[in-house]
């Protein structure tokens, strides 16, 4: 009877779910050596190729698919297991704050490899502004808050850095016309930097809008009743970047950066490494060429 080995198993969905061994190497904490010969001792106990090579993106073979969906069940019951059985597991409570536009795809993915690790504890997402954020963590209201800034802040990292792109409906023609109609929320915080980038460009724009609401934001622009901005790697599918040709002004980079980590226990100082590499292991958008 052969047996299939739990560590081997993390690594195999660690590659699969981060599409490589180099940041899946990140996310566990190991070296690319390390995950490599877990995943060559995975295929030489089961007798068969799971993953396809031959590209610079590694990718699953047809049996590697069909493992994936088994080494999940049985990572997942492992865990519960544990969780149900052990009293050594870490207990305890994190409140992250996230602004709503960066929330998608990082976060569910960071989360749920935290959860595997600590099951006992406790998450709790609080989703909303920059500003709000900051104000939130000043007040201890939170314990670690990820923001979207032009610059950083004492006391901060960068994550990472991306370019602010201009976003519309599928296929949308809203940027076309003029004045430019705006889709941002009242305390959104690239909506200055838009406005000022238009009045330098001598393009007239005007406010579609007036919410709190992102969703309200993101319905108008889906029906291309106006246009907005966002990070590139974090524009949801039902909208999409647009190469104006230079119709439009470019928008510059924003950072995200990550405030509240320093000096935190051993579970936060983990969820802070997931947010690391996650941010990392995010590919850009699609442009939409006009």
């Amino acid at each position: 009877m052969r047996n299939l080995d739990m560590t081997t198993l993390r690594s195999f969905l660690a590659v699969a779910e981060q599409g490589g061994v180099t940041r899946a190497s990140q996310v566990l904490n190991l070296t690319q050596s390390a995950v490599s010969m877990q995943l060559k001792r995975l295929e030489e106990v089961l007798g068969i190729t799971l993953m396809d090579r031959a590209n610079r993106r590694i990718s699953l073979t047809p049996a590697g698919e069909q493992l994936l969906t088994y080494a999940r069940r049985i990572v997942d019951l492992n865990d519960e297991a544990v969780a149900r059985l052990s009293d050594e597991l870490f207990e305890g409570e994190i409140v992250l704050g996230v602004p709503h536009d960066i929330v998608y795809p990082v976060m569910p993915r960071v989360l749920k490899t935290f959860n595997a690790v600590y099951p006992r504890m406790n998450v709790i997402l609080k989703s909303s502004s920059t500003v709000k954020l900051k104000e939130s963590l000043g007040r201890g209201d939170v314990h670690m808050i990820l923001t979207t800034e032009v610059d950083l802040e004492p006391g901060g990292e960068t994550v990472t850095t991306m370019p602010m792109r201009w976003t519309g409906a599928v296929g949308g023609q809203a940027w076309k016309k003029r004045p430019l109609r705006l889709g941002f929320c009242t305390f959104c915080i690239f909506r200055t930097t838009v406005m000022r980038r238009l009045d330098g460009a001598g393009i007239p724009w005007e406010l579609a809008i007036e919410s709190d609401e992102d969703r309200s934001v993101e319905a108008l622009i889906s029906a291309d009743l106006a246009v907005g901005a966002m990070l590139e790697s974090t524009v949801p599918p039902h909208l999409e970047v647009i190469a104006t040709g230079g119709a439009l002004p470019d928008l510059g980079t924003h950072k995200i950066n990550l405030y509240g980590a320093k000096g935190r226990d051993e579970a936060a100082t983990h969820l802070a490494h997931l947010l690391r590499t996650g941010f990392d292991a995010t590919p850009p958008a699609l442009l939409r060429q006009a």
